[in-house]
Formats: structure tokens, sequence, C-alpha cells
């Protein structure tokens, strides 16, 4: 089997179901942004990051692929025994409990801050800029989405910031206040 599959030639792609849309159609483009935020967490566990933080991000990646999935599938065809292909309350919940231990580690926050660092702090603040942009096309979408999609999404970008400024902590980079 070939990698290319000549079917995306003319600009339309297949949604889960065979359903074929222009690639240029917002349910393509909202899971287009959450690929893009995938991409950008791969790059950071890519650079010089603690094991525990890349695990987490590794979590998150296979996640995200679960939220492009439901994305991907708006008459919903996915079988609920594909649990991987699913996020839910739980998922948010392991996201707070990160947020809350990062948090924990870092100075209390008490002004703006402007995005940089080490370049894997700098790297998750691009990522959080990007998982904003990925909330946006998310709620814009008619049909809405599943809420649970919104809150993970919402959630991941609270914890992208946070972990951004506990990576910068734990390499002693300091914070430039605006």
């Amino acid at each position: 089997m070939t990698l290319y599959t000549r079917t995306g030639d003319t600009g339309d792609t297949s949604l889960i179901g065979k359903t074929r849309v222009s690639k240029a159609d917002p349910l393509v483009d909202a899971y287009g942004e959450v690929d893009e935020l995938g991409a950008w967490l791969g790059l950071v566990r890519a650079s010089a990051i603690d094991p525990d933080l890349g695990e987490a991000l590794a979590h998150i990646q296979r996640d995200l692929f679960a939220v492009a999935a439901q994305l991907a599938d708006p008459a919903d065809r996915l079988s609920a025994r594909v649990t991987k292909a699913f996020v839910t309350d739980d998922h948010v919940a392991r996201l707070e409990a990160l947020i809350d231990r990062l948090d924990a580690e870092v100075p209390p926050l008490t002004r703006f801050i402007l995005a940089g660092g080490a370049p894997a702090g700098a790297a998750l603040h691009v990522a959080r800029t990007v998982c904003r942009r990925a909330e946006r096309r998310m709620v814009s979408l008619a049909p809405p989405v599943d809420a649970i999609l919104i809150r993970y999404i919402n959630r991941l970008s609270d914890l992208l910031f946070v972990m951004a400024r506990a990576v910068n902590h734990r390499a002693a980079q300091p914070e430039t206040a605006w």
C-alpha cells in the first residue's frame, strides 16, 4: 500500500463514514488545528523536557487523536467499543490534576507574562495559542460539537500555560512581566 491515495487531489477529503467534504470545510479546519497542536507537542517532547512532562504530553497527543477522530465523525459512526477514540470527563479530570500539581510548583502569578524562556517553555506557549485557535474553530462549528471536546481543549490550554511556566521554572528561566 502506498502512502498517497490521490483521493484528495481535487481538494476534498473523507470524513469517518466516507462522507466527502471540501478540505476548506470548517470541520476539516477544526481537526487540522488539533493536528497542528499535536505536532507542536511533539516538538516540545523532542526538546529537553523532564520525563514526567514528556510522558504527560505523549498522553495528551493520544487524546488529541481522539478529539480529531470525534470531529471527523459528525455522523457518530465511531463505535463506543473504540474507547481510545473518545474523550471523556476522566480526561478533563486528568488535565485538572496536572494543572493543580504544576501550579503548586511555580510562584503565584501576579502579572501578565510574555511568552518565552527555555525552548521547550516557549514552544509550550506557542502550543497554547494553537490550542486556543483550535478551540475557537471548534466553538464556531454548526451543529455544535460534543461539549466534552470543548471542555477538554479549554482545560488543555490552561495546562499548556502552567506547563510552560513549570518548564521555565525548572530551567531557572525568569518570567518577563508585561
